[in-house]
């Protein structure tokens, strides 16, 4: 599948439609997701991790790359992978790894170490990583402005949380970015950053929040679910171990 494929999955869609994004995190639930019909699926790194056995952000390169290969190769949809901050890599050594797997997206975020990059310093990143891909990649730029105003309680206040995702937005898109990320935004700016940045943006869904559906309606044209499928899954298996525990 192509990048050409999944970049025309972000557009035209109806509000009520947003394109969602399962979350694989191994070779069978990518080809389960595969199966219940979704046109293309999205890799967690948290997920990914938490199958291999690590703590998210901590997954060895080597090891990432290899898990979203074996997902590519399970089913015949495009496949994008959370790739975290890029691991440190040249853009044309990421570029090339990327390919080397299949995948034909990435998420590429703009914190690292729990700080968030310079804005000119990650488009600068994006526009090497776009220099490198040519039109063969659709990147996801993420920013974690409102992420980290989560953990940040006596932070900016959301007027201006908005004003840096914008900025940042606008800088990604100028970069080459083909959608933009800002993952934990409050449902009710979702519009306002999808009109101002002129990307499709996508929203996280998570456990209690609204649904891919009113995501997007409220602004979401791309809708993903983080580590959530992974965990909802282990949930299941967990319930089944104690219900085995206890007879």
């Amino acid at each position: 599948m192509t990048a050409a494929a999944l970049r025309a999955l972000h557009h035209g869609r109806a509000a009520d439609d947003p394109l969602v994004l399962p979350g694989p995190w191994d070779a069978e639930s990518a080809r389960i997701f595969a199966a219940a019909g979704f046109p293309a699926l999205a890799t967690p790194s948290a997920g990914i991790a938490a199958s291999l056995g690590y703590e998210d952000g901590s997954t060895p390169p080597d090891e990432m790359f290899a898990a979203v290969a074996r997902i590519v190769r399970a089913v015949d949809v495009p496949v994008t992978a959370d790739l975290e901050a890029g691991y440190g890599l040249p853009a044309r050594e990421l570029v090339e790894r990327i390919a080397a797997t299949g995948a034909v997206g990435c998420n590429i975020e703009d914190s690292e170490r729990g700080q968030l990059t310079g804005a000119a310093r990650q488009a600068d990143r994006i526009a090497e990583i776009r220099a490198a891909a040519g039109d063969e990649l659709v990147i996801n730029a993420r920013t974690d402005v409102f992420l980290r105003a989560a953990g940040d309680p006596g932070g900016t206040d959301l007027a201006a949380q908005v004003a840096e995702a914008v900025d940042r937005g606008l800088r990604y898109a100028a970069a080459g970015a083909d959608c933009v990320y800002p993952i934990l935004a409050p449902p009710e700016v979702l519009r306002e950053l999808a009109d101002r940045i002129k990307l499709p943006v996508n929203a996280i869904a998570i456990p209690g929040g609204p649904s891919p559906r009113e995501l997007g309606v409220a602004g979401a044209s791309r809708v993903t679910f983080g580590g959530g499928l992974h965990r909802r899954a282990m949930d299941s298996v967990r319930a089944t171990a104690e219900a085995l525990r206890n007879g």
